[in-house]
């Protein structure tokens, strides 16, 4: 009957005044009159209980009726200036903009003109009867005649309505951000985490998360870069001193900013980004305790050199940065002074990573030049970057502008070419080689691995690194084939090293030498067990190996460590002191160029290797003190606390404090590493559903993202694939879902599958990712078969734009309660996310059909609130393509989802049965 009623009063039916046709005698007031009144009976209660079909003419209908009262509208508004008729006309144009607005005024209708909107764009449909005018073109005519009106109430009422149906696009996407929180633990831990393991990570992965969690949490702004900033500070004052503080001073001030580029870039609506740095800074200010430690940490005034920084990327004007930087100057007047007397002489570490960054430059073109000639120029480069920081800096720098790889990559090529003799060549290769083993310590081994696909044979130090060089975690193998080469080359080391008194440079293959060294310590550790040499013998000998070219050191020690884990207890004791005879410099008067300096580089790499086995076999071996610092975030567990009972009480103390400290994101990452994927995210969970005060909840979920960050892609996959389904189908299970903990379960997945399924097509595994041990989360693909049953014609039916009329207005039933747009967009279901995405959503919607309900039922309500609530507008391409579209007509029960918006919010209106569904389901309400 509103189907009828329409198309009567937009005189579309052959019972309409102008027969089949819409009528536009406008000048006929009195029929016009009659046409609004019949308006009247519908416009705010249209409903249709009929097929998908019907309810797709009702749409169409809707929208007709909208054009022609615009139409109406803009006859009378440009009557009005004709002095005789001013006064009818304005009459019935103030009848007209009442049924206008009446229509308007209803989510419903205009969520139904939506998707008449799209069925006529999207199908190319010939026009909606109304001789072929459109909405625009009534709009736009409508617009044209309004001037006439002056400025009288008639007139700001007809604004109103446009700006209505202009907004009808967009009445999804307004989503009101939270005003009433000024902290944000999630953008604080992820930029922590970035910071504190991610340095050489690349920044657009970086700026997608982090613009995830702005939307998913509705952050403002100016207090979202705010966050990001006081992470920062913090970063700075409580990373540990060395080669972390210049990781954090080089991620502050070289890497954030870039950051901030790229989220620039990101449409921020009206605001301009500048005014919300601006912004951001003018709250930073007030943080004067903060601004204070990190200055004195730093011993300069942080805020005006990252002002400076930020002005320079084009994210603050210059009167802003000049305004910013007074008020700190003048706050910091007030400060106690900072200047001690012994920190007088330190140089700010911010001031020079600032300045390393053109040298980086710099030093990267000096090495692409052509060296063969006179190396002695290149080694002079090398040999200062080796005093004092230098090399830290450097590479600090080098890793936060995104260039380590390609600095890497040129030491590995110098290797290769340092094959000729002479002691020039040798010193090129040890420093090199040392600079290598440097990175992979610090920045992870990944950094220096060529891509997988680039042609030709790898090169030697990728070779040595992979299968001979000690890392956390990783186990060699001391009889590897790369520990024994050619034997004749073998022998006559031996022979070099236990004859000489001292080595000679001039024939030397320094690969070949690394290669040889560790059959050759092992001959030379045999003879030294069986009585052959003596303890003075060895001394000579590992005198030899270190006194010239250090590498040689690091390539033995390297082996010893693989051999020392392999042995007895009471076989290890020679071995070992092998070790510290290599670890202790030789201070003797004919030792290379650059020894003193290349020596402090490798006692840090000798300390770094024999980190696991020293623990391991409770041995110290004392290195010598070199300025270099400790490993930092070192053997953090407690030794007899089980890792359960850590993971408890490091998240207890996150929790309480509101906010994920560095030392603890190493703490996780090691659990993670060591209890596995399933075994975390399992403890974690439980720890939030014990959780029973709901601000608790919310906060906990806030830092349980950001530490999924470490892995979010497995830990989706656990958490969605593994943990809910066992928590949904167990009906034991179901107390522990009741709000707050399972309402906070429900945020909490969501976000999760949120951020895989937007980044898990785009991003490799992160470095810190590649790394850890996987277990075999089991084969997602035997764990849910593929659901083979649709019917072909149906799919191919569906995926077309071709209308079968009785498939599609069928009722629902009859359509295979699994399908889903992610069918029609032909999704790869051998995708383990998208795999498990579609089972959970068929679990959730058997849920919801289910003749029983309970706090399961609640949490599938939650998980699919939360949904909407986080979905920017129109769900294609998002996770809710993966949910059934019989669903909706469930969905659409539940009191709290039975909104015309949420409707159009998860369904996908891109394609001919997703609006069908929701022009069923709105027209039902």
């Amino acid at each position: 009957p509103d189907l009828l009623l329409i198309q009567v009063a937009s005189g579309q039916l052959p019972g309409g005044v102008s027969c089949g046709r819409s009528f536009d005698d406008f000048s006929r007031d009195l029929c016009v009159q009659s046409l609004l009144e019949i308006m009247d009976m519908f416009c705010d209660r249209l409903s249709c209980h009929g097929k998908a079909e019907e309810c797709i003419s009702l749409c169409r209908a809707l929208l007709s009726a909208l054009t022609w009262l615009l139409r109406c509208a803009a006859f009378y508004a440009e009557k009005v200036k004709e002095p005789l008729e001013q006064a009818a006309a304005e009459n019935q144009l103030k009848m007209c903009l009442e049924r206008l607005e009446k229509v308007l005024s209803s989510t419903k209708n205009r969520a139904l003109i939506h998707i008449a909107k799209l069925e006529e764009t999207c199908m190319s449909l010939p026009r909606t009867p109304g001789l072929g005018f459109t909405v625009e073109q009534s709009l736009v005519k409508l617009g044209e005649n309004l001037n006439n009106l002056g400025s009288s109430p008639l007139r700001s009422q007809a604004d109103d309505c446009v700006s209505l149906i202009k907004s009808i696009p967009t009445m999804l996407s307004v989503h009101s951000e939270q005003l009433n929180k000024t902290g944000f633990p999630t953008v604080h831990a992820v930029v922590l985490l970035e910071g504190t393991m991610n340095l050489t990570g690349e920044t657009q992965p970086l700026v997608e998360q982090l613009m995830m969690v702005k939307r998913m949490q509705r952050i403002p702004s100016p207090l979202f870069v705010l966050e990001i900033w006081k992470a920062c500070f913090v970063g700075l004052i409580e990373c540990p001193e060395g080669t972390e503080e210049l990781k954090w001073t080089a991620f502050t001030f070289l890497k954030m900013p870039q950051v901030l580029v790229k989220l620039k870039k990101y449409p921020q609506g009206d605001k301009d980004f500048t005014e919300d740095v601006n912004c951001a800074f003018e709250f930073l200010l007030k943080l004067t305790p903060l601004l204070d430690k990190a200055d004195q940490r730093c011993n300069c005034n942080c805020m005006s050199l990252l002002l400076q920084e930020c002005s320079k990327q084009g994210l603050l004007s210059e009167a802003n940065m000049n305004n910013l930087i007074e008020k700190r100057a003048a706050d910091k007047e007030n400060s106690p002074s900072l200047k001690s007397a012994e920190n007088a002489n330190i140089q700010p570490n911010p001031g020079l990573i600032l300045r390393a960054e053109p040298t980086v430059t710099n030093i990267l073109k000096t090495m692409d030049a052509d060296h063969s000639k006179s190396p002695e120029g290149l080694l002079g480069v090398l040999g200062h970057m080796l005093s004092g920081k230098s090399l830290d800096l450097l590479l600090a720098a080098a890793a936060a502008t995104g260039k380590l790889k390609s600095f890497a990559r040129k030491f590995v090529k110098g290797l290769e070419g340092t094959a000729k003799s002479g002691p020039v060549r040798a010193l090129l290769f040890d420093i090199s080689f040392l600079m290598l083993c440097h990175v992979a310590q610090t920045y992870g081994s990944e950094v220096i691995l060529s891509d997988s696909n680039s042609p030709g044979e790898v090169p030697f130090f990728e070779t040595w690194m992979l299968t001979c060089m000690p890392e956390e975690g990783k186990i060699l193998n001391p009889d590897h084939p790369c520990f024994r080469p050619d034997s004749t080359k073998v022998e006559s080391l031996v022979a070099l090293l236990n004859n000489s008194s001292e080595m000679k440079l001039v024939q030397m293959k320094w690969h070949e030498v690394c290669l040889s060294i560790s059959a050759a310590i092992l001959e030379i550790l045999n003879a030294w067990e069986n009585g052959v040499l003596s303890f003075e013998s060895i001394q000579k000998i590992t005198d030899n190996i270190k006194g010239k070219v250090c590498s040689m050191a690091v390539c033995a020690v390297a082996w010893l460590v693989a051999h020392v884990r392999m042995l007895g207890l009471d076989e290890r004791e020679k071995s070992l002191q092998m070790i510290r005879q290599l670890a202790t410099p030789l201070y003797g008067e004919n030792t290379l160029q650059f020894y003193n300096e290349r020596v402090v580089i490798m006692s840090s790499i000798l300390e770094h290797m024999c980190a696991d086995v020293l623990q391991q076999t409770a041995t110290q071996i004392k290195f010598p003190a070199t300025g270099m610092d400790t490993i930092p975030y070192w053997n953090l567990l407690p030794p007899k606390k089980p890792i359960k009972e850590v993971l408890t009480s490091v998240f207890t103390k996150v929790l309480e404090k509101g906010w994920v400290d560095s030392r603890s994101i190493h703490i996780f990452d090691t659990l993670l590493h060591m209890g596995g994927v399933y075994w975390f995210c399992n403890n974690l969970v439980k720890e939030l559903l014990k959780e029973t005060r709901k601000e608790h909840t919310l906060r906990a979920v806030e830092l349980l993202y950001a530490i999924f960050c470490l892995d979010m892609q497995q830990l989706t996959l656990t958490l969605l694939g593994h943990i809910l389904p066992n928590l949904l189908t167990d009906s034991s299970k179901w107390h522990t879902l009741m709000d707050p903990p399972g309402k906070a379960l429900a945020k909490l997945s969501v976000w999760c599958a949120l951020s895989s399924y937007s980044s898990h097509s785009k991003v490799q595994a992160s470095a810190r990712q590649k790394k850890r041990h996987r277990e075999d989360i089991e084969d997602y693909i035997s764990l849910f078969p593929l659901d083979d049953t649709q019917p072909s014609k149906l799919m191919r039916l569906l995926s077309s734009n071709e209308e079968d009329s009785n498939i599609l207005s069928s009722p629902n039933r009859s359509m295979s309660s699994s399908l889903s747009a992610s069918q029609l967009h032909t999704v790869s279901m051998r995708d383990p996310l998208n795999r498990v995405l579609a089972n959970l959503f068929l679990l959730i919607s058997s849920i919801l059909g289910a003749k029983t309900a309970g706090t399961h039922t609640q949490f599938v309500q939650w998980f699919m609130e939360e949904c909407v609530e986080c979905l920017e507008q129109g769900s294609r391409g998002s996770i809710l393509q993966f949910m059934p579209f019989t669903m909706v007509s469930e969905l659409v029960k539940v009191s709290t989802m039975s909104s015309p918006k949420i409707v159009l919010a998860i369904t996908d209106l891109s394609l001919p049965l997703g609006r069908r569904v929701a022009a069923k389901a709105i027209a039902a309400l």
